[in-house]
């Protein structure tokens, strides 16, 4: 039986941390630097490892994320679970704003009138927001394959964070998007989620802060 370890409330993260990195020595797994904060507070939101092999960065995905975030960009969310899990408050610092339109009227109408998806059709409006968006996708692979669509027809979103979780499309909408030219992070197989998708977002905005570039 495994001992219990007594730690103070606010030193847990840091331990959890210390653990993560125990551990990913232990596997033999080293993280590019730049890409390390974000998969090791992945592995710290799920506890699961695969996450360090599975997890695909474009060329320079993390500089672009952060340029983005530090510049005003949004973020739009699938779900209000992931919309709930960003850290609004450190987003707001660099002068962005988190959305989730899934629960809107509108959307709901549309989604029904068109038979799509109110994740596909969210993701319409969001491309409205008349400013750089960061889409962090957790839950719904029909968001990813608009996303896709919408960029076949010339409208380009700023980054993609496609993590959705489940077994139908979501590997496939995946792929579309690691076969575009767009700045993203997504992860490879069924595994994701919303907290993934936040865990990411707030691993970047930490990342900033931490350097002091503005932000609370």
């Amino acid at each position: 039986m495994k001992a219990i370890e007594y730690v103070l409330p606010e030193e847990i993260e840091k331990r959890s941390f210390e653990i993560i990195g125990e551990e990913l020595q232990k596997r033999n797994i080293r993280i590019p630097g730049e890409q390390e904060a974000i998969v090791r507070r992945v592995i710290h939101t799920s506890a699961d490892f695969d996450y360090a092999k599975t997890l695909c960065f474009s060329a320079g995905a993390v500089r672009m994320l952060e340029e983005l975030l530090q510049n005003g960009a949004d973020i739009v969310t699938d779900t209000n679970m992931a919309l709930a899990g960003i850290n609004k408050k450190a987003l707001a610092g660099f002068g962005g704003a988190a959305h989730c339109f899934m629960a809107d009227e509108d959307v709901a109408l549309a989604a029904k009138d068109r038979r799509l998806t109110r994740a596909a059709v969210s993701m319409e409006k969001a491309a409205q927001i008349g400013k750089p968006v960061i889409f962090a996708i957790g839950n719904a692979p029909t968001a990813l394959i608009k996303l896709h669509e919408m960029c076949r027809a010339d409208w380009r979103p700023a980054f993609i964070i496609g993590v959705p979780v489940g077994f139908v499309n979501v590997e496939a909408a995946k792929e579309l998007i690691l076969d575009t030219d767009i700045p993203y992070i997504v992860n490879r197989g069924r595994k994701g989620g919303s907290g993934i998708a936040a865990a990411i977002c707030n691993a970047a905005l930490y990342r900033l802060r931490d350097a002091g570039r503005h932000g609370d």
